[in-house]
């Protein structure tokens, strides 16, 4: 099952997404990746993967992966996020993560709960969603 996943993070979370990335290249490999500007390059330099790269976040990246789970065209996201430095663009982070539990989406914001989705999806436990998108 080819699933749709957003990887996004804060500037002090960045190494640390790119290392779970490469932690588990193969697992994502096999699905379609989206990612926000400078964190999706990042990923793509060390891993290789094709990753659909939209604006960076405070740029609208944020709101731009929000409009794919609006439209149940995400069926993913993993936002390394920094509780512990301010953000610009704190409103559209509030946005996203509203929007995923708005259209039950699956949303790790660290490290722990990222590894326990991509053991779900690795498992095939996330077949729901392709119950849920009609295909």
């Amino acid at each position: 099952m080819l699933l749709d996943i957003a990887l996004i993070a804060h500037d002090n979370k960045k190494e640390e997404l790119i290392r779970f990335a490469v932690a588990y290249k193969k697992i994502f490999a096999q699905h379609s990746l989206y990612a926000t500007g400078t964190t999706g390059l990042k990923i793509m330099e060390a891993t290789q993967l094709s990753i659909h790269r939209f604006q960076s976040g405070p740029l609208g990246g944020d709101q731009e992966i929000g409009a794919m789970i609006a439209k149940n065209s995400m069926d993913m996201v993993i936002f390394f996020r920094d509780p512990l430095t301010a953000q610009p663009h704190e409103p559209d982070v509030s946005a996203l993560v509203r929007l995923c539990d708005v259209y039950s989406i699956p949303l790790a914001t660290n490290i722990g709960t990222a590894e326990l989705l991509i053991k779900a999806l690795e498992r095939g436990d996330l077949a729901w969603r392709e119950v849920k998108q009609g295909n």
